[in-house]
């Protein structure tokens, strides 16, 4: 096998028409890596992916997994992935030892081996007592078991995940990661896409952030973090809470916006231990008795709106004027920009 990095992205471009959706986008990830990347609704994230599996042939530049081109050398390069979608892509009429047994002919493994390779998958996975179960009768936690093992069946050393955890429950989410954890201690590459942040902050070694189909910043989470300091916060609650209190938050000197979770308050602002003072000066003159009262450090998921564009939480932000904007909710933001016109 060729001895380069797992995957090698250069200047890989896809124009839809007149669009540009990837617009020339290099990174690399490291053999061994779990890599998350991340991008919100329209960004680019899906049309690299397909690129990158060979589903979708780049309109410029190129790529290679574990050195393999995926244009020019395709056949090789699908033999160095697996690949897991977002939905998964079982058989509900078969069982599970037949899917694997289906998948094992679509890679052409040897008979023998397949039997084998099936067995140990299933026992891996939790799902070898129900390996005679059509799968149409499991949850879908065991469903994204059996569609991670399908991709694992040709024993690939990349795995590209497409939002491995979605729609599972805490117990099944945990489960998966765990997997993902094992599997790359067993030296498997992993390509993660997911809009779980905080997913993306526990298991990634590195992340790249891809916005208007360009790679906006790529490093590892504690380092994007550490580069973003404004969004260090004050999180406050107080033994009675009415919403005035938000506004008025919103107003101290020092805080960027105010935003209700729960029934905390976080103040955002690239100063904590100076804006301490001030809460507890609010508090006194209103009466109030705080609970708790924490700095916290920029989150992954602050750093991901950051990068974006995007509004930290639904947003109560202080104005020079000493008006009070309310800003737009997670469920009132707009999806990514979806491309450029050509050049």
């Amino acid at each position: 096998m060729p001895d380069e990095a797992a995957i090698e992205v250069e200047a890989l471009t896809r124009y839809y028409g007149e669009l540009l959706a990837v617009d020339h986008v290099s990174f690399e990830v490291q053999r061994g890596e779990i890599f998350g990347f991340l991008g919100p609704n329209g960004a680019g994230k899906t049309t690299t992916i397909r690129m990158l599996t060979t589903l979708l042939e780049p309109t410029e530049g190129t790529a290679r997994i574990n050195g393999y081109d995926i244009t020019r050398q395709a056949h090789q390069a699908k033999h160095q992935f697996g690949v897991v979608p977002e939905e998964s892509n079982v058989y509900r009429e078969l069982s599970a030892w037949d899917n694997l047994i289906f998948t094992s002919k679509l890679y052409r493994v040897p008979r023998g081996e397949a039997g084998r390779r099936a067995r140990e998958l299933l026992e891996i996975f939790g799902l070898y007592e129900k390996r005679d179960v059509k799968v149409e009768f499991f949850s879908k936690g065991m469903r994204r078991r059996l569609t991670i093992a399908m991709g694992l069946l040709h024993r690939p050393p990349v795995l590209f995940l497409d939002e491995p955890t979605t729609g599972l429950d805490v117990q099944s989410a945990r489960a998966i990661k765990d997997l993902l954890r094992e599997l790359n201690r067993q030296g498997t590459t992993v390509f993660l896409t997911t809009h779980q942040i905080e997913e993306a902050n526990q298991l990634c070694n590195r992340v790249a952030i891809i916005n208007h189909g360009q790679i906006a910043a790529i490093d590892t989470p504690e380092r994007l973090k550490r580069d973003f300091q404004s969004v260090q916060s004050v999180e406050v609650a107080f033994d009675r809470w009415q919403e005035g209190h938000r506004q008025g938050l919103a107003q101290l000197p020092g805080v960027s916006s105010a935003v209700r979770q729960g029934d905390k308050t976080r103040l955002y602002t690239d100063n904590p231990p100076a804006l301490l003072e001030k809460v507890m000066s609010f508090a006194r003159q209103r009466g109030l008795r705080v609970i708790t009262l924490n700095t916290l450090g920029p989150s992954l998921e602050d750093v991901f709106l950051k990068i974006t564009g995007q509004e930290v939480g639904f947003v109560v932000s202080a104005q020079p004027n000493g008006t009070v904007r309310h800003g737009p909710g997670e469920e009132d933001r707009g999806p990514g920009r979806r491309g450029r016109r050509r050049r």
